[in-house]
Order: C-alpha cells, then structure tokens, then sequence
C-alpha cells in the first residue's frame, strides 16, 4: 500500500511512516482559469492506495480529490481507499424543508463511486445511525473520547463533563465513562445559524466540580460560547472546553474566548492553534486493517483496470 496526502494534508504523511508504508504526494497545479491538474508521485501500478485528504471547506478541494482518485486508478491501483480526518456535509442528513436537498447522502454517494473504503473520525452523525446508512462502500469511524479523556485526567481535576446539548450526549457520556467523571447534558434551542439559548439542568450535586464542555464540532462557536455564559452565570468556574474538530468558521475563537473559556482544546483532524491532541494513531489503525491481503484476487469492480 502506498499513502498519498492531498495539499494541505502533507502532515498525515506519518501515517506511511508509521505503518512501514510507501508515501507520495498529490500536487494540484492550477491554471489561470482555475482548472486543476493532478500529478501523482511514487509507484502506483499494482499498489493499494491510501488518499489522505483534510475536507475542511470541502468545495475548495472536492474536484481534485475526485481527479486524483480517478488518476490513481488510470496509473494501476488495484484499489483506493479515502482516509478523510474530517468528514464534511453530515450535518444536512435530511429535508429539514420542502425543495432542500440532502447533502450528507449526495456526499457520500460521491465518494462512494471514487473509492473503496473510507476512514474518518467521529462523523457529525445524529439523525442517521451508522456511515453504513450513507456509504456503499466499507466506511468507518474512529472514535477520539480517548485523546480527549486522557487530556481531562493529566490536566483536570474533579471533572464535571458537560455536553452542550442532547447531540452531544454520545460524547460526553463516552468521555465520562472512560474518566470516570460525572456528566451531564444541557438543553439548546437555536434561533438561528448564530443564535442559541441555553438551559441548566439542575447541577447542585456536582458543587466544587471543574466543569468541561465537550462537543464533536466547534464550528461558529456558539452552542459553547452559549454553554459557558449560562455557567458562568450560575456561578460556576469558567468552563475548558473539548472538542475533536476545530472547524473554528469566522471569528469562533473569539466568540468563545468573550464567553470566559478557561481553555480550548482540540484534534488535530483540521489545522488550528488549539489543536494539539494527534488523531494519526487511530487513523493508522483503522488503515491496517483496510489493508488487504498481500495476495489475492483482484476486487470484480477493478478488474481490468491499469495503466492508461
């Protein structure tokens, strides 16, 4: 198996490292129009191909993703897998009004035409169950509570976590099983892309508790930022705030640091300053086990396929 990482996601290239892989690179030259050209690097006939690719503001990178999914296999790969930190277009996972459409299932239908499998970490999932439901493809998901669980017990004592919302209660109840932390779950009703009420429940119990806010998503930053200006209100010590993707749109960090975050940490699944808990180990896992026998049949949908 060779690992080939998009631009921009050179820094997974320690994920062949690790595994005692091949690397190359994909290099996208744009023309003046704005056109795209692929280029890959290493050997690729008669390989697997691993494509790392960070899909973060997806519509920037989706063409060349697709283009260099299409080439590997032109070169001879005999299968291409997608290994994507952060899965993007989850969050529309149904019509939420007439004439909208459903982007979550046109996404992943998309990639499940380029590749043959797919790892991610911990998708944005909430009205759909398993990857399963979106990709025709093998898909799996990593699960980052463990980074964040072993942050909270070097760096926080008497933990109280918190998950902002009901969406949240997968991770937080994960996280406090692992830290043997109490939790809870706050109520949310948004008014908007940018607008968001908080309730607290009754946390009277957990007085004298370092309360930490998880979520899966930092995104606007409000849901937290909402979160932290409730607690803070109630008297309690100001809130550190986990989550696993810094997605961080527009001006986050300083929504959340006007709120009265104590701290901000985060995966590094996306680039940002606050990302300092490395997800490479789990995605290297996940890939070992998408790697095929050293021998075998070729797969029926890639028979044929070679060099062009």
């Amino acid at each position: 198996m060779i690992v080939l990482p998009m631009p921009g996601s050179e820094r997974f290239g320690q994920l062949g490292r690790d595994l005692g892989l091949t690397s190359g690179l994909v290099q996208v030259h744009r023309f003046p129009d704005g056109e795209g050209r692929v280029r890959l690097t290493g050997a690729i006939q008669g390989d697997d191909v691993a494509m790392v690719a960070g899909l973060a503001q997806p519509d920037d990178k989706l063409v060349s993703l697709l283009f260099a999914a299409a080439t590997a296999r032109d070169l001879g790969a005999v299968s291409v897998g997608l290994v994507a930190p952060y899965l993007p277009y989850m969050r529309q996972d149904r019509r939420f009004r007439a004439g909208e459409g459903v982007s979550a299932r046109y996404f992943c239908r998309l990639l499940s035409v380029a590749f043959d499998w797919v790892v991610t970490v911990d998708p944005h999932l909430h009205r759909i169950g398993t990857l399963d439901e979106l990709f025709t493809i093998p898909a799996e998901a990593v699960h980052a509570a463990p980074l964040l669980a072993e942050w909270i017990e070097r760096n926080v004592r008497t933990p109280l976590v918190i998950g902002p919302d009901a969406e949240s209660l997968q991770w937080a109840g994960a996280i406090a099983r692992l830290t043997g932390a109490p939790h809870a779950v706050l109520a949310k009703r948004r008014a908007g892309d940018r607008r968001v009420e908080i309730t607290l429940p009754d946390l009277t119990a957990y007085a004298g508790y370092q309360p930490v806010l998880v979520d899966d998503v930092i995104s606007s930053g409000e849901t937290l930022a909402a979160a932290v200006r409730a607690l803070r209100a109630a008297g309690w010590p100001a809130p550190i705030c986990l989550a696993v993707h810094p997605v961080f749109a527009g001006g986050a960090e300083d929504v959340l640091a006007a709120a009265g975050a104590a701290a901000v940490v985060t995966c590094n699944t996306i680039v940002h300053p606050t990302a300092v808990l490395d997800v490479q180990g789990l995605l290297a896992a996940a890939v070992t086990r998408r790697r095929p026998p050293l021998s075998g049949p070729v797969p029926p949908r890639l028979a044929g396929s070679g060099a062009a």
